[in-house]
């Protein structure tokens, strides 16, 4: 895959292949606000990822896991997970504009792009969506409503990516909700290393129920 022209401001319609395509050159758009209906490239110069191999589970996390205190589902409500992630309460503005947002469900149908989703009481309560390209996945957003739904749905993430052989878990950015996992920010030169390497095999996205192995995985997790 070659990356776009010129990763800069650019008011031509974002297609699901550009994404791949940009994605796989390390760049990735935003938009100002929801309503904007221009887009712009981003090339940081530093990059968050969360090893994982070194995923790191807090305790009481391990245990909110284990009680099953939510219902964790993947690929069932997509479009509802990605339109919470734009509009989460008290959040004033969020970078997915409609160009994104019609992107980012067609890379969904074509098989690339996958949500986690959290249910209690069959209403979506939290949930995270990303794009997996070879055996790299970008993590792109989360949102929570009641406590601990975008951890856990991050914890499920994470298993189904071990089980799936991902090697790069890419967060664009570290926060302080995603350095309690591990996440560690590195120069854009190790993160383009990083990338390159995990584009050279086809890992394989896990989705729809929980098998044997998966199970597996994710007790093994979050064993006390």
């Amino acid at each position: 895959m070659t990356p776009p022209d010129k990763p800069l401001d650019n008011p031509i319609e974002l297609s699901a292949e550009l994404l791949l395509r940009a994605y796989a050159a390390g760049i990735f758009p935003m938009s100002e606000s929801r309503n904007d209906p221009e887009i712009f490239w981003v090339d940081p110069e530093t990059r968050g990822v969360l090893p994982l191999d070194q995923f790191h589970i807090p305790r009481r996390l391990k245990k909110t896991v284990r009680q099953q205190k939510f219902r964790v589902t993947c690929n069932t409500a997509f479009a509802d997970v990605l339109n919470s992630c734009r509009d989460v309460p008290g959040r004033k503005e969020t970078w997915i504009n409609p160009s994104i947002l019609k992107a980012v469900l067609e890379l969904h149908r074509m098989g690339f792009a996958h949500s986690i989703e959290c249910w209690q009481d069959d209403r979506l309560t939290g949930g995270l969506y990303g794009i997996a390209l070879g055996a790299a996945f970008f993590g792109e957003s989360m949102f929570s409503t009641v406590k601990d739904a975008s951890k856990v749905a991050l914890v499920h993430l994470v298993a189904r990516l071990k089980r799936g052989h991902f090697r790069l878990l890419d967060t664009q950015f570290v926060t302080e909700h995603l350095s309690q996992f591990g996440t560690r920010e590195i120069p854009a030169r190790d993160y383009l290393q990083q990338l390159s390497d995990a584009l050279l095999f086809r890992a394989r996205f896990p989705v729809g129920e929980m098998d044997e192995e998966l199970e597996r995985t994710l007790k093994d997790m979050t064993a006390p």
